[in-house]
């Protein structure tokens, strides 16, 4: 690649950072993306409302509905991988939008699944494209979006994206009871991805950020343009001036990152990104799993009712979307590590909380902080992960540090049942609120600062210096 394009490139990145507010076309992306994290969130929890009915009709055993579980999270874990690369070699629109139709597939597939061993693998494939859409997702919205509100906006699309689980649960109340072959109904309604993957294919552009690596400069001003018109802003306004001065005081022209290999994320700088990202995300799945997945059944094994505990878990049930929407008063306001030690450090104190309230009245107020604060920081960390890898391999590092929390997930079942048998409930949710103090401290302690900074700041000039 010619050196001397470089500045046209590094003028354009400043002036999509520079845009001051969402305009009209992101408000539109913002429907757009909500409804596609709507479905991913629906896909990604249909077995739960499932497997009730299909343990009944098959006659599974509860380690045969663990196992569905676990092969779902090891599809995160190859989906997080491999759709993080493939967005960063073929583009984010493209992966979003063939991820959506290819868990829509898996999840029909679901519903005509003959037996428990080709639900499995149906349900393997399922999880394979939700983690490849989600994590795709986080990386576009912090590609595409105004630099200062980054955060605020991935936690709004992760609220909104939890409105898929009531969505859910709603049909499996009303489909279910139809029938004992009915559950299969609830894979179908799973697929609902494919309406908001069909719109996607006419109305959402590709990131900028990409288009500009892959040497594309001519399809990303049009879209840059249009973006500086909807914002009130003209090429020759302070706001180019000041992005020119930005490409100015540029130390290193980008050298073209579009050809970083896979194993530059193990190289200089990146690779402590990489390591630090993986650790947090590891911690992060290990506390969040291991207090929300295990409250219902813990709290029956303590001695509660299961009535008590539907009502404690209906209480909880509100916390998620209050955590997520919380995320857009802090993501922003002060620097995103030291928001996730707080989160964290808070989020351990309430499971403590929970773990060792002799009051029913104490379990249910740590439980509900927990919940609502752990999807706080979730918010937080989705802002974090894609700030903080170079854009050619944006989609890769944040999918590998994504992929390895799934990974521990899929081993989360089998840690905390076995504290539990030794250590009982205060042991088991205890271990949770060590994981996730682990996470923000492994972050505040390691981590690099990202807010308010451009993404090119972060790791561009690292690979210009590799290549240099």
């Amino acid at each position: 690649m010619d050196g001397t394009t470089a500045p046209d490139r590094n003028l354009l990145v400043a002036r999509l950072d520079r845009l001051p507010h969402t305009t009209r076309s992101h408000r539109t992306w913002m429907v757009l993306l909500g409804a596609l994290f709507i479905a991913d969130l629906a896909d990604l929890n249909v077995l739960s409302y499932a497997a009730p009915a299909i343990r009944e009709q098959w006659g599974l055993s509860v380690q045969q509905i663990g196992h569905l579980t676990s092969l779902s999270f090891l599809g995160m874990f190859a989906g997080a991988l491999a759709g993080g690369r493939l967005a960063d070699r073929f583009g984010r629109r493209r992966v979003v939008i063939g991820a959506t139709l290819f868990y829509a597939a898996a999840s029909l597939l679901c519903a005509l699944a003959p037996n428990f061993a080709l639900l499995g693998v149906f349900r393997l494939l399922s999880g394979l494209g939700v983690q490849a859409v989600t994590g795709v997702l986080i990386v576009y919205i912090a590609e595409m979006f105004p630099q200062r509100r980054r955060g605020r906006i991935q936690a709004l699309m992760l609220g909104i994206g939890l409105l898929g689980v009531p969505f859910i649960a709603g049909a499996a109340r009303l489909l279910v009871p139809l029938g004992d072959s009915s559950w299969r109904w609830m894979f179908v309604v799973a697929a609902v991805g494919l309406v908001p993957a069909a719109v996607a294919w006419f109305a959402l552009p590709e990131s900028a950020r990409w288009l500009l690596v892959q040497d594309r400069e001519a399809e990303a001003e049009r879209i840059i343009a249009r973006l500086e018109r909807e914002a009130g802003l003209a090429p020759d306004q302070d706001v180019v001036r000041a992005a020119e001065q930005d490409v100015a005081r540029t130390a290193a022209p980008d050298r073209g990152p579009d050809r970083a290999p896979l194993a530059a994320l193990f190289r200089g700088r990146t690779r402590r990104t990489t390591t630090v990202t993986s650790m947090v995300m590891v911690f992060h799945i290990l506390g969040f799993y291991g207090f929300n997945a295990w409250v219902p059944t813990l709290l029956v094994e303590q001695g509660y009712s299961h009535e008590t505990t539907l009502t404690i878990t209906t209480v909880f049930a509100i916390a998620p979307f209050a955590g997520a929407l919380a995320g857009t008063l802090v993501a922003d306001r002060w620097e995103r590590k030291t928001v996730s030690l707080v989160l964290a450090a808070s989020s351990a104190a309430a499971i403590g909380l929970f773990a060792v309230g002799q009051q029913l009245w104490l379990v249910v107020l740590g439980g509900f902080l927990a919940t609502l604060l752990l999807q706080t920081n979730t918010a937080v960390l989705y802002s974090y992960l894609p700030e903080v890898f170079p854009t050619a391999l944006r989609g890769a590092g944040a999918g590998l540090a994504n992929g390895m929390g799934r990974l521990a997930g899929t081993v989360n079942g089998v840690l905390i049942a076995a504290v539990f048998a030794v250590f009982g409930f205060s042991g088991a949710f205890l271990a949770a609120a060590l994981f996730i103090l682990c996470q923000g401290l492994v972050l505040f302690t390691f981590g690099e600062r990202t807010t308010g900074r451009r993404l090119t700041d972060t790791v561009d000039d690292e690979l210009a210096e590799e290549r240099a």
